[in-house]
């Protein structure tokens, strides 16, 4: 199984749109949510994002809504 997070924010649809893809896949994940999590919010900086949402699956960078490469990987 991998392992995934996924950094959102309260407002973001595309957010939603992968956490339900994750979902319907089976895929479990840790979301770190910007949005009420500065510590989050401090991280996704320091890999030199400012938008969400990025999702790691393994330690590989996914950003946006990118079904094909999240299949890719998971």
């Amino acid at each position: 199984m991998s392992n995934v997070v996924i950094y959102t924010s309260s407002t973001c649809p595309y957010c939603t749109m992968t956490k339900e893809y994750l979902d319907k896949k089976g895929v479990s994940y840790e979301e770190k949510n910007i949005s009420t999590d500065m510590s989050a919010r401090q991280e996704l900086m320091d890999m030199g994002h400012m938008g969400v949402p990025v999702t790691l699956i393994d330690g590989t960078e996914v950003v946006g809504f990118d079904t094909d490469k999240i299949d890719s990987l998971v």
